[in-house]
């Protein structure tokens, strides 16, 4: 609904980080949406997204390969299919289908599809990502990783941080709760601009988690008594806004009023410690890159290049905020990124492991609905730590290579050669240095960033 003319390259980026995502389960990504194109009043408006999103569901139903009681593989009537057998399809929750995974079940199992409510995760009989923050708190392990390697101890010690997205969000929601000592001191979303310069960590987390649990909320929900000196929440849809005093020095800014757009730049450049994005949209993108390559025109006025950064610590929990290119360009500027492909992985992962549960369970036709239920209750503490755990190996893995290729780069060049040789790696499209560029860095003693580690990681497989 929000970006009719270009959203086919929102979700062809999404495809692209979602197949690296998935590098970590069996299952390839694959990534699908669409456009809500009839204009309709508020209340109406959810009842025809659900009724675009059942379109979609069934369409794929009804070309998908299925399997009887006897695990024999069905085709479709008048489907010509070029290619071999495929009988396994799971859609999982996603930006504006969050709370549709019991409606994907519904037609799963009117369609008689043989995965039933494993068909899509989540839902009523299944892993509540919001409920449980997963995807946060799979991002917060990459925060905690970062922070170490600055012999900073963010259990202990405080710790300064702006963010993309609001309290009603459920990665950046979750993600603002997971610290008592958290100081966040600027948000925006779409709607609004948070400021609290000097907030009190105690105080501002009890505020966020009230806001939090309200069924809709924005930043205008925050109680301003609880803001700090010089704290205000903007909308942006003012033309100008007046800065305090308190607000321009946590910021940088010299201006005493300034625009929405320059306010939201001034916020993505601040000198903090954490960079936290759980909204939409792309925001950062490198020197030599024009808004035009981005793909996102909706945040054209607002993004900013990669060497005006200056946060100590980027955390990916949203897709798509930075460019490949601007992730390399701000860790060779010295800054810590991984990617959104490895920091928001946690999802996919808890997914993955509730289909995989569900069809054990079911393979053995041993438990009714009401046991299964309460075995799946019984295993998620468990599976969350297993999907933690991965999550903290994976930016370990990416860490250690990182020292690894300062050491000693050609091992990692050759890996490069030989995936593009066998035609299962486009450097060129990945954003990975070319053979020169590899040279220079050897010569130089530079290695490769966690951002290209991160990418090449999820070839691994090969």
């Amino acid at each position: 609904h929000e970006r009719p003319a270009d959203f086919r390259t929102e979700i062809l980026g999404l495809m692209k980080t979602q197949i690296t995502k998935n590098a970590q389960i069996v299952p390839t990504g694959a990534k699908g949406g669409f456009v809500v194109k009839r204009q309709c009043d508020k209340n109406n408006f959810f009842a025809e997204v659900e009724s675009c999103y059942r379109l979609l569901i069934s369409s794929l139903l009804e070309i998908q390969d299925n399997l009887d009681n006897n695990g024999k593989v069905i085709h479709q009537a008048n489907v010509a299919a070029y290619d071999g057998d495929d009988t396994y399809l799971v859609v999982a929750a996603d930006k504006g289908t969050a709370s549709f995974s019991d409606v994907a079940n519904e037609l799963s199992k009117r369609y008689g599809f043989w995965l039933g409510d494993a068909f899509a995760s989540g839902g009523s009989n299944g892993f509540d990502h919001k409920i449980e923050g997963i995807t946060a708190k799979g991002a917060w392990t990459s925060a905690e990783r970062h922070f170490r390697d600055l012999g900073k101890n963010i259990a202990k010690e405080t710790f300064i941080a702006v963010g993309i997205g609001d309290m009603s969000g459920d990665v950046f929601g979750n993600g603002m709760l997971l610290s008592k000592n958290l100081k966040l001191i600027a948000a925006f979303d779409h709607r609004d601009i948070f400021i609290d310069p000097d907030p009190h960590p105690t105080k501002s987390l009890a505020e966020r988690k009230r806001l939090f649990n309200l069924k809709r909320s924005s930043w205008q929900d925050y109680n301003k008594k609880l803001l700090s000196k010089g704290g205000c929440v903007f909308s942006r849809a003012k033309k100008s806004l007046a800065l305090s005093i308190e607000a321009r020095k946590v910021l940088g800014i010299s201006e005493t009023s300034i625009d929405p757009d320059s306010l939201i730049r001034a916020i993505l450049s601040a000198n903090v410690d954490l960079l936290y994005n759980g909204g939409i949209g792309t925001y950062i993108k490198a020197g030599h890159e024009h808004n035009s390559e981005v793909g996102d025109p909706q945040n054209d006025s607002v993004r900013i290049s990669a060497g005006n950064l200056h946060a100590k610590i980027v955390v990916e929990g949203g897709n798509l905020g930075f460019t490949q290119a601007a992730r390399i360009e701000y860790a060779l500027n010295g800054g810590r990124i991984y990617t959104d492909a490895i920091d928001n992985s946690a999802g996919v992962d808890l997914s993955d492991h509730e289909v995989n549960l569900k069809i054990l369970l079911d393979g053995s036709r041993k438990y009714n609905s009401k046991t299964r239920s309460s075995l799946l209750k019984k295993f998620k503490s468990s599976i969350i730590d297993d999907v933690l755990s991965d999550n903290y190996e994976q930016t370990l893995a990416v860490a250690l290579d990182e020292i690894r290729s300062r050491r000693r780069l050609t091992p990692f060049a050759n890996t490069i050669a030989d995936l593009e040789k066998r035609g299962i790696l486009n450097s060129q499209l990945e954003g990975l240095p070319d053979p020169d560029e590899l040279r220079d860095r050897l010569k130089e003693g530079v290695g490769l960033t966690r951002p290209e580690l991160s990418v090449l990681i999820s070839y691994a497989v090969f």
